[in-house]
């Protein structure tokens, strides 16, 4: 690795000057571990210090019956062989919200298959009654997969979904469905449903809304560095026009159960330098979540030394996207003890916060010490 370009980098990071493509393509291609995260942890430590986020909150999958084949997905299931899956009528939806009535959560995640009968009607008054029964709850609901495909259906325009969307209660739009946005890879992949472009159009008019929304990448599979490189970019460009993104979430490939199972999955340490980078690039990005059920407790602990602020929430044994894919957690469920401890464990502030990064409560000075037992031991950053 050259001296002199890495210095050039790094000199870039410690002044808060952006780095370009040619310069991220470097770092995925020659970066070292040590390099990448000393790096990542300076553009953290000044957005948040040792604040790390997290939420109380659940999903709810309306269905894993898709008429979608992606080649990567390990959750759902094809029309013909529906009756290995499950499908929520309004009623089975509303009765898992019910049984949150006296927890303190803050947030509903909604997110399943595609299929003609969750239409815009079906979630206008899904949305509609979520919010008459629980109007302090956030929906933070379907990807631009879902509703590209409900939007086409009605034979309505982007706008005007959304719109509709919106006056019906959605909050905030989760990241997933961007995969990866080059098509040579996308194509292979996930070529029947929306595109890069028609994803990132969904977000930019959520945004001109004024509202807010996630951003994902799907990593570790068939792409290459530039692809990421790519992908890490388009998103970059839209923030810069619209500042409608919160956070960046990277998502590693699971191959248990699903049509790339030859594809070796990605190590921990690419893991880390995937996180690193990717803190690094999105400098318009205030954050970088690390989705603790698909990665293990350890990884998440671990990447909070590598640009990521967020741990996502308490999910509550609530979610089987990612245990179907043969993710780290397969019952994955946290208290928000379990999660305080997570993060004190590694000498980091526990926060939590809504899905718009208020504060609810800030666990800086809570102790469990019962729970510290059985993470990682790592040494205290400074």
């Amino acid at each position: 690795m050259s001296e002199s370009t890495t210095r050039a980098i790094e000199k870039k990071v410690q002044d808060g000057v952006r780095i370009s493509d040619e310069d991220a393509l470097y770092l995925f291609e020659h970066g070292t571990l040590a390099q990448l995260g000393k790096m990542a942890n300076q553009v953290r430590e000044r957005l948040h210090g040792d604040r790390t986020y997290f939420n109380r909150n659940f999903h709810i999958e309306p269905t894993n019956v898709c008429i979608y084949t992606c080649s990567f997905c390990s959750y759902s299931r094809l029309i013909k062989n529906r009756g290995e899956g499950w499908e929520y009528t309004h009623e089975d939806m509303m009765e898992i919200i019910r049984s949150y009535d006296d927890a303190p959560v803050t947030e509903v995640h909604i997110v399943g298959g595609v299929l003609p009968q969750f239409d815009v009607l079906f979630y206008e008054q899904l949305f509609k009654a979520i919010k008459i029964h629980r109007p302090d709850l956030h929906i933070k609901a379907l990807t631009p997969v879902e509703y590209h495909y409900i939007f086409k259906k009605d034979k309505i325009s982007y706008q005007e979904g959304m719109e509709r969307m919106k006056a019906a209660g959605l909050d905030s739009i989760p990241g997933g469905g961007a995969e990866i946005f080059h098509p040579e890879v996308r194509e292979k992949i996930a070529g029947d449903k929306c595109n890069a472009d028609q994803w990132l159009e969904i977000h930019q008019i959520w945004h001109k809304l004024g509202m807010r929304s996630n951003a994902t990448m799907l990593y570790g599979h068939i792409e290459n560095h530039a692809h990421r490189v790519d992908h890490l970019s388009r998103l970059r460009k839209l923030q810069e026009e619209t500042n409608g993104f919160q956070t960046f979430i990277p998502l590693k490939f699971r191959n248990k159960g699903n049509q790339m199972s030859h594809v070796a999955e990605s190590t921990v340490v690419e893991d880390l330098r995937n996180y690193a980078i990717a803190r690094i690039y999105l400098d318009n990005f205030d954050h970088v979540k690390a989705y603790w059920p698909m990665i293990g407790r350890t990884t998440a602990q671990l990447s909070l030394a590598f640009g990521v602020d967020d741990l996502d929430g308490t999910i509550d044994d609530t979610t089987k996207i990612y245990s179907m894919a043969g993710a780290e957690e397969q019952n994955p469920s946290l208290s928000t003890k379990d999660l305080v401890a997570m993060i004190q464990a590694v000498g980091r502030l526990p926060i939590e916060r809504d899905t718009l990064y208020g504060v609810v409560e800030d666990f800086t000075d809570h102790v469990f010490e019962d729970e510290y037992r059985g993470y990682l031991d790592l040494p205290v950053l400074n």
